[in-house]
């Protein structure tokens, strides 16, 4: 080979380190009272970090879901094909108890030992992380049924990942899924035509068309029909009690933008049976439940790939060299890479946060706070994470441009937190509504901000302006998206100025409250360390 084809000054894999050594997260796990899950926190970490899990994910990306509606002699059997290591991601997932396991752990700081693993194995893959979040979020919707909870919940919080078409009690474990879009309604799912009429034997048959129903392999679903008393809850298994197939029809895969590994669909309810969760009418208050709790998780997910970001672009900065010296002493690189972890810390920061609250469901001031808290963070956070990835992609300059790198599918992957379980003006409203109906909330929300009155006069001054807002009901609506980011702001202030790391905290409030700030990333003003900054992003 000719010496003009010598490879240098490329960046060696970022692979064999622990994805949990994560200052952000391990604090924010201690805080929660959760320490007791370090150590398989590590464990996991460290298969997150390994070439092995790497190329799971790297496959099961490159391989997508294949829908088989009928067998070879022409049986329908509405089925899913999935790569061999799609399986491999569920089983670490669920042996992990990322899935329903919390609800059935008594220990404190369940729900945010579980946060923080999620936060951790998704960095690995954020297609399956689809289903494991559902099924998470099914246990307190479904409990609005004793009958179907004491049957299927022991079920969705084992650790063994069964997979198969089966009837679900005599499986191992499930995962569950839920189906709510329409295609003439989207986000307003009063509007859904989708009809269930009772049985005599206590059942529901269903007929109509759901737009989205994401991990259509799924065990059982929760659905949202128009029964005779108004919009309800409904839980459709795949299999029936009898062994027999639910007529759940497949109709197509959804061709997305990202999240290709996981097989999201259009399907048919073609007189499928279903059981009531709740009361007739009472649907959206049932299912809400599980709505909050994949809510959270698209926080934590957002956060996650926001930390991925910044861990790949330090590494690469770290390793390549321009101009004489690596990127990572260039000042306007490391003014971009340290505004990357700013907003990567925050992000973690706030979601662990609320993950704490998840555990506290005890104490209505939290519950209180996290209603409000969990609607702005949603919002904020998983806004940000599209123009983190890009900023983050650019970090590589033309390799982040090319699959390889591994940049491009987070990139596609960003936006879809912000549309799952309501997109940003969704989001936005829905924290107007909290404060409207629960006014407690937004006691709770100030309450928890002021915890750190004093700490920096920026964020002081930011949150007068605020209250100030708040005060102000004129055209609100029109101005929500103004009035949830700040509030967004002041709460991941507030909690970095308590919390985090004196160069991080003083980064934030500098730009996001001080003013002195651009518009792109990388536009810190003078003075901040950001050396220390980027340490902490920095692969060992």
């Amino acid at each position: 080979m000719p010496a003009t084809h010598e490879v240098t000054n490329q960046v060696p894999p970022l692979a064999g380190h622990d994805v949990a050594d994560d200052p952000a997260l391990l604090t924010g796990l201690e805080r929660a009272g959760a320490g007791w899950a370090s150590e398989e926190l590590h464990e996991l970490g460290r298969l997150a970090g390994s070439e092995q899990a790497q190329e799971w994910g790297r496959l099961v990306n490159e391989n997508e879901p294949v829908l088989r509606t009928h067998d070879r002699y022409g049986h329908r059997i509405d089925e899913v094909e999935f790569h061999p290591h799609w399986h491999d991601l569920m089983t670490v997932a669920v042996s992990h108890g990322l899935h329903g396991t919390p609800w059935q752990d008594s220990r404190a700081g369940a729900h945010a030992a579980r946060a923080a693993k999620f936060y951790v194995w998704g960095q690995v893959e954020a297609g399956h992380s689809c289903p494991i979040s559902m099924t998470y979020a099914a246990i307190p919707a479904l409990r609005a049924n004793p009958e179907l909870a004491a049957r299927y919940e022991p079920l969705l919080a084992a650790t063994e990942y069964d997979f198969g078409l089966r009837e679900p009690s005599t499986k191992r474990g499930l995962i569950a899924g839920m189906s709510m879009t329409e295609k003439q309604g989207g986000s307003d799912v009063r509007a859904n035509t989708t009809t269930a009429t009772p049985s005599a034997d206590g059942s529901y048959t269903l007929v109509g068309h759901k737009w989205f129903t994401s991990a259509p392999m799924s065990d059982m679903f929760l659905t949202l029909a128009q029964a005779p008393g108004g919009l309800s809850c409904f839980l459709l298994p795949r299999v029936l009690p009898d062994g027999s197939r639910n007529p759940i029809r497949l109709q197509r895969l959804k061709d997305k933008l990202g999240n290709r590994s996981n097989a999201s669909s259009e399907i048919e309810y073609d007189n499928a049976v279903g059981w009531l969760v709740g009361e007739e009418g009472r649907g959206v208050r049932t299912i809400i439940e599980m709505v909050n709790n994949t809510r959270l998780d698209c926080t934590l997910g957002s956060a996650s790939g926001m930390r991925l970001g910044a861990v790949r672009a330090v590494h690469h900065a770290t390793h390549r060299h321009a101009f004489g010296k690596a990127l990572v002493d260039q000042p306007l690189m490391a003014n971009v890479l340290a505004d990357l972890v700013v907003e990567s810390e925050a992000a973690t920061t706030v979601a662990m946060r609320l993950a704490a609250a998840g555990d506290r469901r005890d104490d209505a001031q939290e519950q209180a706070f996290r209603r409000l808290g969990l609607a702005v963070s949603k919002y904020w956070v998983c806004k940000r994470a599209p123009m983190h990835a890009a900023e983050a992609l650019e970090c590589f300059g033309g390799n982040g441009y090319v699959e390889e790198s591994g940049m491009p599918r987070l990139y596609r992957e960003a936006p879809l937190s912000s549309i799952w379980e309501g997109s940003g003006n969704v989001a936005a409203l829905d924290a107007l509504r909290a404060m409207g109906k629960q006014p407690e909330s937004v006691a709770a929300f100030f309450a928890e901000v002021e915890q750190a009155a004093g700490g920096d006069a920026r964020l002081d001054d930011a949150v007068d302006r605020v209250r100030k807002e708040l005060t102000d009901l004129d055209g609100i609506e029109y101005r929500a998206r103004r009035v949830v980011e700040a509030m967004a702001l002041v709460l991941q202030g507030s909690l970095l100025v308590r919390h985090g790391h004196p160069a991080v905290a003083d980064a934030f409030c500098a730009t996001r409250f001080g003013g002195d700030w651009g518009i792109a990333f990388g536009t810190l003003p003078a003075g901040v360390d950001t050396a220390a900054i980027i340490e902490r992003a920095a692969v060992r």
